[in-house]
């Protein structure tokens, strides 16, 4: 069950021995999967509560840690030492994400809950709600990457990725080398490092200095033997000994010898640097400087006591607090209330979580799909599979394509040799033969020509039903030997036609191509990405062309303007002379407005060169772009659904068929929409405040004018069959015409053009 599904029950009293509601219900931690599942159900329901208090949780966990056999009584002191330890870490690593980097808790559980009242439920943190709206705000806050991981200081996450984080940098803690954690917690406590620098400076604390109880190996005699420290004699660090306890193959104790730190050989550092530094955040609950819990110091026999020279580093304003001492920093609730609703919904969500709003478009009533099939509705899918397949690699198979239409009139067709049925059968058989495989090596036995005919394919069919070993095909083999085919069920004919597509599918000749068209796909994407860089970068420069050609229309005309200025100052001058002079300032007029519209003439003739460059380009790129779509759809791999509506019904579309089809989302209802109304009704119901509607409606908008004008065509087609079928049956009155010149029955006319001789 979806982790954000409310919880399915009936509400009931509690025992009298578990009534302790008054801490909240701690939340169950989600799978270790990277995707979170959101959906949802907007349904209220009736909800069957357990109550119980958190430290009740805590023992049943704890229960769950303790070991089924314990040896004797120092491993066993030993082992309890280090479950206390990580039974500690289980509870003190049991907060929740942090909100925005400030502690979150969850909602209490309501104390006046009434048997079978209708509330809605948030499964993995067993929160309850009685309004929806409010139910709906809580999940769109833990849907936003707003949390962050309290053990790995993660930001950016949801609230389900938070958990499933800390989840794991728990699992990490709880390995914890036991030998360890003394050392590295009296490092820890009291230090003003960084993060970054104290993991730093532990670790290579750890690397030069060796624990009592490690085992490694030593240098005895020029050679290497296994042994174990039992007492470190002197630890000045250019001087360090250490009493050591030779071990043989059997981890036995042979002698004892006190050798140098050279003659030991140091192991690498026995845990990660990141779950170092998990270990030190669920050790502390400050950092300026870093205090351990109250409880982990006491344990250890750590000082809790702040150093003297501590005490003036840090203001009265950050002194650790009596609760703080305790292991509990005092913090300011969050109103979550006030939170949940300032914080808007942010669409697109599940689709069914939306809910009408004010704003909403108008929406179309969907139309129902039509459901006119020849073929039992259990077959659609399958017979579907099948057209797409021979008709996509009708080059490979060397099978002349034919329509949905006509294939499904075929094989519902009483007749045992129909040329396309026959035909499609040898294409895949053949296919199968070139293999090499197990039908060519059964064939091989059996003595038969490779080669199939109308005449013949019975009796390869046949042969390949029985290599297969299908109970059910295999009933139907003495019917296709007597030549009766035609009347096998519809059931059956589409059976045996998914077993060679499969089998087809499965060759190396089928996979080698598969391969070859993966790369060329691959090829011609890189190309496109390429080539769309370039763009991009043609784009840029040729706005900052457009830029420098209009300063430089600025730059220009201002200078002519000046430039004017001064001549005219010079014009008055020349009045002043006579009318000789009143020539010549006349000629100045006339040579500053020339001056003037030259440099504006130029900028704009660059103007119109970086316009009608950008259009050829556009053109270009235009062109290209779908040249190298058409190059990608020839090298066609499968057929992807469109997508998926509010109930989870799919939308497929066939590249050679002018049709939506619907598939339901228990597989067992097929529809299909034929006409642009219809297509233009699909995509006007969509609601886009839901993601999946949202990404089909993005689907069907991006090839709606290539399906739009297949459709229309398909239904101009179907038209002007209808005339002629109206057409020859009024002729049949007077000249009954040939079955086969029938519209209905040209799938009758089929011919094979592409079939090898």
């Amino acid at each position: 069950m979806n982790q954000f599904t409310p919880h399915i029950s009936t509400l009931t009293p509690p025992k009298p021995t578990n009534t302790n509601t008054s801490a909240p219900k701690q939340p169950s931690y989600p799978p270790s999967s990277s995707k979170a599942e959101t959906i949802l159900s907007p349904h209220p329901l009736k909800i069957r509560f357990i109550f119980g208090s958190r430290e009740q949780g805590k023992k049943k966990s704890q229960e769950r840690l303790v070991p089924r056999a314990i040896g004797d009584a120092t491993t066993r002191n030993a082992q309890l030492l280090h479950l206390f330890f990580i039974n500690f870490f289980f509870q003190i690593s049991a907060e929740m994400p942090l909100l925005k980097r400030k502690p979150f808790s969850v909602l209490e559980t309501p104390d006046d809950l009434k048997p079978e009242e209708m509330v809605f439920q948030i499964r993995f943190t067993k929160e309850i709600f009685r309004d929806y709206l409010e139910y709906l705000k809580r999940i769109n806050l833990y849907r936003q990457r707003v949390w962050t991981c309290k053990s790995t200081g993660k930001s950016n996450l949801t609230y389900e990725e938070a958990l499933v984080s800390e989840k794991q940098a728990n699992e990490k803690v709880q390995q914890f080398p036991k030998e360890l954690m003394e050392p590295v917690l009296r490092d820890v406590q009291f230090s003003m490092l960084s993060l970054r620098d104290l993991v730093t400076s532990i670790a290579a604390k750890l690397r030069e200095r060796l624990l009592e109880g490690t085992e490694i190996y030593g240098r005895k005699n020029n050679r290497i033997y296994p042994c174990k420290i039992v007492k470190i004699i002197d630890e000045e660090v250019e001087k360090t000994q250490y009493q050591v306890a030779w071990l043989d193959k059997d981890k036995k104790v042979t002698e004892n010898a006190v050798v140098s730190g050279d003659d030991l050989i140091k192991k690498k550092l026995p845990v990660s640097r990141d779950v170092l530094k998990s270990f030190i955040r669920e050790s502390t609950y400050r950092s300026a400087p870093w205090v351990l819990h109250d409880k982990l110091a006491l344990k250890y026999g750590i000082s809790t006591n702040l150093p003297e020279e501590l005490r003036d580093k840090i203001s009265p304003k950050r002194k650790i607090s009596k609760e703080a001492n305790n292991g509990k920093r005092k913090r300011k609730k969050l109103s979550n209330d006030a939170d949940i609703d300032d914080v808007p919904i942010k669409y697109p969500i599940d689709d069914l979580m939306v809910r009408p709003a004010a704003d909403d478009p108008i929406f179309v009533p969907r139309p129902p799909p039509t459901r006119d099939f020849k073929v039992p509705m259990e077959c659609v899918g399958d017979l579907l599979m099948i057209w797409d397949f021979c008709s996509s690699y009708s080059k490979l198979l060397n099978l002349s394509p034919f329509s949905l239409d006509d294939f499904e009139k075929a094989i519902c067709y009483k007749d045992s040799n129909i040329v396309l049925i026959v035909e499609s059968y040898s294409a895949l058989l053949r296919l199968l033969i070139k293999d090499d495989g197990d039908y060519f090596i059964a064939l091989q036995k059996k003595k038969r020509k490779l080669k199939i005919s109308l005449v013949t394919w019975a009796d390869y069919m046949c042969d390949f039903l029985e290599l297969v070993g299908n109970e059910e095909l295999c009933s139907h083999i003495s019917t296709i030997k007597r030549g009766h085919y035609g009347i096998l069920d519809i059931n059956a004919k589409v059976a045996i036609f998914a077993q060679l597509v499969g089998e087809a599918l499965s060759c190396n000749i089928m996979r080698e191509k598969l391969d070859e068209y993966i790369e060329e796909r691959k090829a011609l994407a890189a190309e496109r990405r390429g080539e769309a860089l370039e763009q991009g970068r043609k784009r840029r420069e040729r706005i900052e062309t457009a830029k420098a050609a209009l300063n430089g229309i600025e730059h220009n005309g201002d200078a002519a303007k000046k430039s004017a200025e001064r001549k005219h100052i010079s014009e008055n001058s020349g009045k002043k002379l006579g009318k000789a002079s009143e020539k010549d300032a006349n000629k100045v007029k006339v040579d500053t407005v020339a001056s003037i519209k030259d440099p504006i003439a130029k900028g704009s003739k660059k103007l119109m060169d970086v316009d009608k460059n950008k259009a050829d380009d556009t053109a270009n790129v235009e062109q290209r772009k779908e040249y190298l779509e058409r190059e990608m759809e020839k090298r066609f791999i499968r057929t992807n659904p469109l997508g998926k509506d509010r109930n989870y019904n799919r939308y497929w579309y066939f590249r050679k068929d002018a049709r939506i089809f619907v598939e339901s989302c228990d597989h067992k209802q097929w529809g299909y929409y034929a006409t642009k109304p219809e297509l233009d009704a699909l995509i006007g119901s969509l609601n886009e405040k839901g993601e999946r509607e949202k990404a089909l409606k993005k689907q069907l908008e991006k090839r709606y004018n290539k399906i739009s004008a297949e459709m229309q065509k398909k239904t101009k087609e179907a038209h002007r069959i209808q005339m002629e079928e109206e057409a020859a049956l009024r002729r049949s009155s007077r000249v009954r015409a040939p079955p086969r010149d029938n519209p209905a029955r040209a799938f009758l006319k089929y011919v094979n053009k592409l079939k090898e001789d």
